[in-house]
């Protein structure tokens, strides 16, 4: 899934071959990233409770996988152009994973439209890959500087401006839009431009040159394979879970959830990606009391796509909201 080191590109990295270690470590990250889809998958047919890995260590735990392969696609970058950039191999590997973006787009499109991946981690890999070639010959402490900033440009920087479907990709819009992957360029470019940095300061203190020598045993093996081919492993394996858990689905299907707990459970989840717990827990029984009340909860969950009904909901969410707000005002008066 990143961009591959393919070849030497710095003064004490080694000239027979490849760094392991980086591959090593890719290689765990994907692994570890596999392990996450396949809980998506098991919560996305019921066998998990709702919401399970949208919050708490989960939500932790998909990040961390995040900002590692993004600062691997700064390590490699240096490392395959800190020297000079290699033009070919560059636009080689970029279209390879500017074009597999565009295709995930096009498949979440049609499989999920109302959560496609318009901006998922291949799209910020892409974009990444680009911009960071500006850093590449700047100073360590600059490159470092740039990235702290950011990564903290969502907390100061966020405005209306970017709240149009045209600008989600920068990361900057009040409210986070709905996507089944969304990686914009803030904050997560700043992981590409801290492993710039990082590498950086590796290859001038010699400790780079001290890396390219460890020679795992046979163990690694599979994790050097695999962080090889990152980009194939990525496309792959995904479909091939969810696959193996629909087919597991079909012989012994999920136990019947309760429909409140489970609408409480996802609403929890999604709310506190922008409001406190105290807020959602208060908003997200409002909602359950309305559509309850109205009966239309059953058509919240059978996934109506029409305009209408898309409209309603923004009208009771808008409502609920309010409400809670004017709630929680009055309780600290």
């Amino acid at each position: 899934m990143t961009l591959q080191t393919t070849g030497v590109a710095v003064q004490d990295a080694p000239k027979h071959g490849r760094i392991v270690a980086i591959d090593v470590l890719r290689g765990i990250a994907l692994i570890a990233m596999a392990s996450y889809h396949f809980t998506w998958d098991l919560e996305n047919f019921g066998y998990t409770s709702p919401g399970l890995t949208a919050f708490g260590w989960w939500k932790l735990y998909a990040r961390c996988i995040a900002s590692t392969f993004l600062f691997l696609v700064g390590v490699s970058l240096f490392l395959a152009h800190g020297r000079h950039i290699r033009w070919p191999g560059f636009w080689k590997r970029f279209a390879m994973v500017a074009g597999a973006a565009i295709a995930i787009s096009v498949v979440t499109y049609i499989a999920t439209p109302d959560g496609f991946i318009f901006f998922g981690i291949l799209h910020e890999i892409a974009l990444a890959s680009l911009l960071g070639l500006a850093f590449l010959r700047l100073p360590t402490l600059l490159t470092a500087i740039v990235a702290a900033a950011v990564i903290a440009a969502p907390y100061y920087l966020r405005s209306e401006v970017f709240d149009h479907p045209a600008l989600w990709w920068v990361g900057l819009s009040p409210t986070n839009p709905r996507s089944n992957d969304y990686v914009p360029l803030f904050p997560w470019f700043g992981a590409v431009l801290a492993g710039i940095a990082v590498v950086k300061l590796a290859s001038a203190s010699g400790l780079l040159a001290r890396l390219a020598t460890w020679m795992p045993g046979r163990w690694s093996n599979p994790l050097t394979f695999i962080g090889r081919h990152s980009l194939a492993f990525y496309l792959i394996h995904q479909p091939l879970l969810f696959g193996s858990v629909w087919l597991f689905s079909q012989v012994m299907p999920a136990a019947p959830q309760d429909k409140d707990a489970g609408f409480l459970s996802a609403c929890q989840a999604q709310c506190e990606q922008q409001r406190d717990s105290k807020f959602c827990s208060s908003y997200c029984g409002c909602m359950l009391d309305t559509l309850k009340g109205e009966a239309s909860l059953d058509k919240l969950y059978s996934n109506d796509q029409s305009s209408a009904w898309k409209s309603h909901l923004a009208d009771l969410a808008s409502t609920c909201t309010a409400g809670t707000e004017d709630e929680m005002e009055g309780g600290q008066q």
